[in-house]
């Protein structure tokens, strides 16, 4: 299971991030993909990487597998788990864009600079189920790609491909994303303030104290309890100003819905936990990420590498 987050500071700077759960880690690290790279690619949909890239992943037959990513124009996607509803084509579409699920993150940073440029091109792609690897089979994801000016999120299933503006600019996982936006309508009523006092007949009542207004607020680790709450985080943080702020926001909001080992159990009978926390900074194409055993805020600055290297530049 998997939540992601994005918002703006008030000069306009992104801040993208996300959190992974699972119950393991996958050896994942900060890949820097340079400018003029050429990854595989089974359908040519990525012949060169024409922008430099950084994010969290791995690295598997000389190509990035990100988790997460974002590119030196301050573009950035992240993929969450979607397993039941997500359906990849078996094949590629003559006359399409086809896109291989392992390589749909590095796709939408490679060669875009905005979502606008993504959604456009979005309408003539289809995701095929061709593994990078016999090792690597593909996962089922849905996406959310966000700028400074907007989010959506991309879900391709028995409906085809499918692309929704995402104006709350969270995501968990299943079900479907329209299923998540009209269930927020079942919680108007939370507030940030103190509601009240109020009487019932002659008895006068009032709060006990702030967080009164949020009663109701699921605090559950379900996927759709993490929507509304990661929602709720995102609309009522008050704006900041400066890296240092935005950053400690992000982890803050992504905090609210982390998971703590011991409380969710996988059908696998493990215990699902926050693995890490990544979060990638378009004012200074920095990436942020703690992990479950080390919450320490570490980081990576894109251009402190040389984003013209022939190579991939791992973390």
């Amino acid at each position: 299971m998997c939540t992601g987050v994005r918002f703006t500071d008030g000069k306009g700077n992104m801040y993208f991030g996300r959190n992974l759960d699972w119950s393991c880690s996958y050896g994942e690290r900060v890949v820097i993909t340079p400018r003029g790279y050429k990854p595989k690619s089974p359908f040519g949909a990525v012949p060169q990487v024409g922008m430099a890239i950084i994010g969290m992943g791995i690295v598997e037959d000389g190509t990035p597998l990100y988790f997460d990513c974002g590119n030196e124009k301050g573009l950035a996607v992240a993929g969450l788990n979607f397993p039941g509803y997500a359906v990849y084509a078996d094949a590629p579409r003559e006359g399409a864009m086809n896109v291989a699920a392992f390589e749909f993150p590095l796709w939408v940073v490679a060669n875009h600079t905005t979502v606008d440029e993504v959604e456009a091109e979005l309408a003539n792609v289809t995701i095929v189920d061709e593994p990078v690897s016999p090792r690597f089979p593909s996962s089922m994801l849905h996406w959310i790609i966000g700028d400074s000016t907007r989010s959506i999120v991309v879900e391709q299933t028995e409906a085809g491909l499918q692309v929704f503006h995402d104006d709350v600019d969270v995501l968990t996982n299943q079900p479907g994303f329209a299923w998540h936006t009209e269930n927020l309508r079942n919680y108007i009523n939370l507030t940030s303030d103190v509601p009240g006092p109020l009487s019932w007949r002659t008895q006068e009542l009032s709060a006990f104290g702030s967080g009164a207004g949020m009663r109701g607020l699921p605090g559950d680790y379900y996927s759709p309890s993490r929507f509304v709450r990661e929602a709720y985080l995102n609309a009522n943080y008050p704006t900041q100003e400066g890296e240092k702020a935005n950053v400690s926001k992000i982890f803050h909001i992504l905090g609210g819905v982390s998971m703590i080992d011991g409380a969710a159990k996988m059908t696998n009978g493990e215990f699902e936990t926050t693995i890490f926390t990544g979060a990638f900074s378009s004012a200074t194409c920095t990436y942020y990420w703690s992990t479950y055993d080390d919450p320490a805020i570490r980081s990576v600055a894109l251009f402190d590498h040389d984003v013209d290297a022939d190579v991939l530049i791992e973390e």
